[in-house]
């Protein structure tokens, strides 16, 4: 048999590294888009705060590739490791224990997760979630829950967040989703929100950000967020208004003001978690429930805070009460900070 040649080996081995594409910014997708994506980085979030209960929760399952600057003995990464990895974050907050519950799932280097489309279904570890005729189901560790989306699924306005110095992803949602189910054996119902987003950007490493999913007492939702480049410089501020039919706009002359910090002891990052968020027509003030919701463990690389937050103010004239959660990164963290 005739031996390869290192040349011949690095062409094979080039030739089954995947094809893949991050974002057109002058193609927005398409809302119904829930399928995974030939991207480098891909995710799906499913959040809620239910109030009655005192229970929030955070599961996100992440679909990932070798990023393309690494080698392995001198070779492509991705022509050594031609597939997908896939991790999967779950954080429980207990309100009324004053009890924050994280776990989370790898499948480096076995690649034993389930990712397939038509229908959607993500598996990991006995961790589910499956798209069904009426929505979504999501079994995890505590989390029994069926979810059926009240309004349809949007493309957040212009279809994308970040710019070319941090990397962009597509971003669509279902921002209001009637949710029951069981936590800890205990029923409980409310209101979710569902997130699936896919591109290049690379959290942590050159993007950071504050995020709000917020569900307004008049029937809309909200959506806001600003990136940061690694340095903490602002890169965007975007924001989109869903209205009680589903209907999607951009939000306008968009102001974000800090007002309450928080350190983490474990990883040193500070943490803005209260904000004074406005607009044209409508300024919030909104405050976390609880404030040591950092997520963070050896295996994970990046560091950032998840968990319910609640406020009020104006909407377009007329006063409003805001619940949800609020995702704010604070970056790489543990060995992936020591590696950069």
């Amino acid at each position: 048999m005739r031996k390869l040649t290192p040349v011949l080996l690095l062409l094979l081995l080039a030739a089954c590294a995947p094809r893949l594409s991050g974002v057109d910014p002058n193609r927005p997708p398409s809302p119904d888009t829930w399928d995974p994506q030939p991207a480098p980085v891909e995710w799906w979030y499913v959040s809620a705060y239910l109030p009655e209960d005192e229970l929030a929760f955070h599961w996100a399952f992440f679909k990932y590739y070798v990023p393309e600057r690494y080698r392995v003995l001198g070779l492509p990464a991705r022509s050594v490791f031609p597939y997908p990895f896939a991790s999967a974050h779950l954080a429980v907050t207990d309100l009324a224990a004053d009890r924050f519950a994280f776990e989370e799932k790898h499948d480096f280097p076995g690649v034993s997760a389930v990712i397939e489309g038509h229908p959607l279904r993500l598996e990991l570890e006995g961790w589910t979630f499956a798209e069904t005729p009426g929505g979504f189901e999501l079994n995890a560790g505590p989390l029994r829950l069926t979810l059926k989306p009240e309004k349809p699924a949007v493309v957040h306005p212009p279809g994308w967040s970040g710019d070319e110095r941090v990397g962009r992803m597509y971003y669509v949602s279902y921002t209001r989703v009637a949710l029951s189910g069981t936590i800890y054996g205990r029923p409980v119902q409310g209101v979710a929100w569902i997130d699936h987003q896919w591109g290049d950007q690379m959290s942590g490493a050159t993007a950071l950000w504050d995020w709000y999913g917020l569900h307004l007492s008049n029937g809309d939702d909200l959506m806001l967020y600003r990136i940061r480049d690694a340095a903490g410089n602002l890169v965007k501020l975007q924001g989109s208004k869903i209205t009680k039919d589903g209907r999607v706009y951009p939000l306008l002359d968009l102001r974000m003001s800090p007002f309450l910090e928080w350190t983490s002891p474990r990883t040193g990052f500070t943490y803005n978690v209260a904000w004074r968020i406005s607009g044209r027509g409508w300024s919030l003030d909104v405050r976390p429930k609880r404030l040591e919701q950092e997520i963070f463990s050896p295996d994970v690389p990046v560091a950032y805070w998840e968990g319910p937050v609640e406020g009020g103010g104006i909407w377009w004239g007329k006063p409003v009460t805001a619940w949800g959660m609020g995702e704010f990164v604070g970056g790489l963290a543990g060995w992936a900070r020591q590696a950069k």
